[in-house]
């Protein structure tokens, strides 16, 4: 490893996490559905949930409603580690290596609650199966129900039921073309929502006429309610005739299965019905609520960086498109920072969002990672920046790690080791440079899922980070 200050990125990027913790973010809101439920004259309290998030979610459902609550279930990705209570109210991770019972309950956890897990980013069977049983859900409530949703990011890819006529691997071929192809997350759940049976509102008109609570976790840049797991429960204001020209943008109008293009076609001809609109009257009955998003993180982390001493920028723009040139474009903004710095000044710039990465090699990474090696390439040989780029999920790609730490130094580390650091991002192949290099960051699945977090560490000539 370089000379980066590792310890001030890392304590940042885990305040910056603790803030959407959902144990944290979650508990004035259940509070309020709980005295909701007391006062309304329901009969009964049925939890779902679907994300990243969803154990912990669950978890600080049952702490906070206890035996309110009737039934529910939850989906979590395969491989999701237990999580435990943590100090007020907080909710962590046991191990990051452990895997997850896969039913009925989490060790040690939830009572009320069952857990089913599934295939993310890609579909499987098991989410497909578990899906119909959330559907089930919906379908037993009535107007004495309080259905109490839970959801994060990774919903879209585990609650997965195709719409009639499609397969699951039909709907997961789509969806894999369109992440290799680069679309982003409004472009993908448009499409998402045209071939399902649950998504782009439907599992709120399956509910009518419960009394419906969603409890968001925002993974996605805006924090548009209906983008958030392709917006189950909320209003659609996309068409099939968008979904046909996020296909036609991307050139996969041909690639796509046959029964895909078949239903996309009969939609825009009318013969298939549309998802819920805005000003349909089972809205009404609906509350959707975002509890955590990227900008809380990113005040958290501020917050913290001010802690140490440091003048902190948070960028006003949200990181996206395409991860090595957002690595580009946030290192020469630190270029420009650094050049204005005095000697002993210290500055932390911020941001956050998701990127995206169009698969050109056949290497290893993930987003985070690129714009790392993407960064790194561009302030190399400059000393005093230094940058942290993660997933508050933990998770980067296909890999084990968070993301990476890089610095001025991590290309020449990289040459010496024998490696071209060019060639690498070329190859989609981060991952092991960065391994070498010793620039990875490993914190395993985190329990929440608000996007990507940068810290950008900046020290004028001859100064030192805290």
């Amino acid at each position: 490893m370089t000379n980066i200050d590792t310890q001030t990125l890392e304590a940042l990027f885990r305040a910056s996490r603790a803030a959407v913790e959902p144990g944290t973010a979650l508990g004035g809101h259940l509070e309020r559905a709980g005295e909701r439920y007391r006062g309304g004259g329901f009969g009964r309290l049925v939890v779902a949930g679907f994300g990243k998030a969803a154990i912990p979610m669950a978890l600080a459902a049952e702490e906070r409603l206890g035996n309110l609550i009737s039934s529910g279930l939850v989906i979590a990705p395969k491989g999701t580690p237990p999580f435990k209570k943590g100090g007020a109210g907080g909710i962590s991770s046991h191990d990051a290596e452990a895997n997850l019972p896969q039913s009925p309950f989490v060790k040690g956890g939830l009572k009320s609650i069952e857990v089913v897990t599934a295939g993310h980013p890609h579909p499987d069977s098991a989410g497909e199966a578990a899906g119909r049983r959330v559907m089930s859900l919906a379908r037993a409530c009535d107007e004495r129900t309080l259905l109490l949703l839970l959801i994060s990011g990774g919903g879209s890819a585990l609650l997965s039921v195709p719409a009639e006529g499609i397969t699951l691997d039909e709907k997961r071929i789509t969806a894999r073309l369109l992440m290799e192809a680069g679309a982003d997350i409004h472009a993908l759940n448009t499409v998402r929502k045209h071939l399902s049976a649950v998504k782009g509102g439907q599992l709120a008109r399956l509910a009518f006429p419960a009394q419906v609570i969603s409890l968001m976790i925002s993974d996605v840049p805006g924090d548009r309610l209906d983008v958030i797991a392709s917006g189950p429960a909320v209003a659609d204001p996309t068409t099939f005739n968008d979904a046909w020209t996020v296909l036609e943008r991307f050139s996969l109008t041909e690639r796509v299965p046959p029964a895909v293009r078949l239903r996309l076609e009969q939609g825009r001809a009318g013969t298939v019905a549309e998802t819920p609109k805005p000003g349909d009257p089972l809205f009404a009955r609906v509350e959707s609520i975002i509890a955590a998003r990227n900008g809380d993180a990113l005040s958290a982390a501020a917050a913290a960086a001010r802690s140490l001493g440091l003048e902190v920028n948070i960028r006003g723009e949200t990181v996206a498109g395409e991860a090595r040139e957002a690595g580009k474009q946030l290192a020469r903004e630190a270029l420009r920072v650094r050049s204005n710095l005095h000697a002993g000044q210290r500055v932390c710039l911020l941001s956050g969002g998701e990127t995206t990465v169009t698969v050109q090699g056949s290497g290893r990474g993930g987003r985070n990672q690129e714009l790392a090696l993407s960064f790194a390439l561009e302030i190399a040989g400059t000393s005093g920046i230094s940058l942290l780029s993660a997933g508050t999920d933990g998770i980067d790609g296909p890999t084990d790690a968070a993301g990476a730490m890089v610095d001025g130094e991590t290309v020449s580390m990289a040459r010496r080791a024998g490696l071209d650091p060019p060639s690498h991002l070329a190859a989609n192949d981060a991952y092991p440079l960065l391994d070498r290099c010793g620039a990875l960051l490993k914190s395993g699945p985190t329990g929440t899922n608000v996007m990507d977090v940068q810290v950008i560490l900046i020290a004028g000539d001859r100064s030192t980070m805290p």
